[in-house]
């Protein structure tokens, strides 16, 4: 029988995480009695540096329930780090990631593992709809999705990190040693047979987003800058863009100096330089700065994430 690891990182999930392991333990039990995975599956939460109570909640739920585990990591490193803490640490012969929010349904366990045993190593949970999202934030993801698809990414639609991964697979994924993670654009690379298990995403069960908007935009350009150079190729249709503005402009000028009465002396060859000039400079530094912020965190090669206490 299979050994199931569910990996589940926190930030400051207090509120969610007695509910969360409810369902779970419920959900495990409901497996173990059909024999569809082993007494020694596990649920381990990741404590990625929460500042509330969330470690104390995974050590009351710990002594509760030894099925339940923690690893609490030394400072906060971020949701794609944590999650690589999980899959890293955890024993198992496959592990399912999910949110602690409880939007990932749960009851697609059962599917993804019945994938896992027509051959899957990797079982991706897919959202059928997206209704519980705001007209912004489904209009920002389907936009995103297709930029990245036009970036040449590798990446699935409406796919966040909810998945199963079996043991192969994970040791696959331990040779990327990249520190800019960008875990849905990675484990589509590992090349393994896969499969899509459909589900309803829930409502948040408690708590807050932990995701606001600048984060958002964060983990969006790592998404772009992680897997693809066109940015820095774009760059140059944008300026040759610019460069025709720019001309039009100055032809403008050039019409109203010598044919209006309405032209201001130096105003021309003063200011469109400037804009244009400044304009392009501003643009390609910003996207290039972009890159050497990549590769300066690529260089130095630090650790992706530090355990301090597991249980």
């Amino acid at each position: 029988m299979l050994r199931l690891n569910l990996v589940i990182p926190c930030f400051n999930e207090e509120e969610v995480l007695p509910e969360t392991t409810r369902q779970l333990l419920a959900q495990m039990d409901r497996l173990l009695a059909d024999g569809a995975i082993g007494p020694e599956s596990e649920i381990t939460f990741i404590d990625d540096g929460s500042r509330d109570r969330t470690w104390q909640t995974i050590e009351s739920l710990h002594a509760a329930d030894p099925r339940v585990r923690g690893i609490k990591l030394s400072r906060n490193r971020g949701h794609q780090n944590a999650l690589l803490a999980g899959l890293m640490s955890v024993q198992g012969d496959v592990v399912i990631s999910l949110d602690a929010d409880l939007q990932d349904d749960v009851g697609a366990i059962p599917r993804m593992l019945e994938a896992h045993r027509d051959g899957a190593d990797v079982v991706f949970g897919v959202r059928s709809c997206r209704v519980t999202d705001t007209f912004f934030k489904r209009f920002t993801a389907q936009t995103y999705y297709k930029v990245l698809h036009s970036f040449g990414v590798e990446i699935l639609p409406d796919h966040a990190d909810y998945r199963l991964m079996s043991r192969r697979a994970l040791d696959a994924l331990r040779d990327f040693r990249e520190v800019n993670l960008f875990l849905r654009g990675i484990i589509p690379l590992l090349g393994f047979r896969t499969a899509i298990v459909k589900y309803e995403r829930n409502a948040r069960f408690a708590g807050e987003s932990k995701y606001p908007l600048h984060k958002m935009l964060a983990f969006a350009f790592d998404g772009i800058a992680s897997f693809s150079s066109k940015p820095l190729q774009w760059s140059a249709y944008v300026g040759a863009c610019i460069s025709v503005g720019a001309l039009l402009i100055g032809l403008w000028a050039i019409f109203i100096r010598l044919f209006t009465n309405l032209s201001v002396p130096g105003w021309a060859s003063t200011v469109i330089p400037m804009y244009f000039l400044g304009g392009l400079q501003l643009l390609f530094l910003g996207v290039i700065g972009g890159y050497v912020a990549k590769i300066y965190s690529e260089t130095k090669q630090r650790p992706r994430f530090i355990v301090e206490t597991t249980l």
